[in-house]
């Protein structure tokens, strides 16, 4: 379903770490697009409702909402570091590419 890449598995194991449930979970989901396509939240939870996909994903639990699994089915997580700091970046091709201004096709979240 998701492809995470090994930055960002590693960002997420120091992250996961550093919480003191060994429940937490990432949560992956999708906000209402925006004008340039899907607009992501990315976060921990210990929580899960019966509206819930849970799934481990190259070693990291992962929560989403079943209703946006199909929306981030290909879509790619990664972690990008520069001299600023760093992000979480996700390319997903089920994303709209249609819009009237400048879009993109990644998306950075923190």
């Amino acid at each position: 379903m998701l492809l995470i890449t090994d930055r960002a598995k590693r960002q997420f194991e120091e992250m996961l770490q550093r919480e003191r449930d060994n429940q937490t979970r990432v949560r992956f989901g999708v906000k209402d697009g925006l004008c340039n396509g899907l607009s992501y939240t990315l976060g921990f939870d210990t929580r899960t409702t019966d509206n819930d996909h849970i799934e481990t994903i190259n070693s990291i639990p992962f929560i989403i909402k079943k209703s946006d699994v199909a929306l981030l089915r290909g879509a790619t997580i990664d972690f990008e570091q520069d001299m600023m700091g760093g992000g979480f970046s996700i390319y997903n091709p089920q994303a709209e590419k249609e819009c009237c201004c400048s879009s993109k096709e990644e998306e950075e979240v923190y």
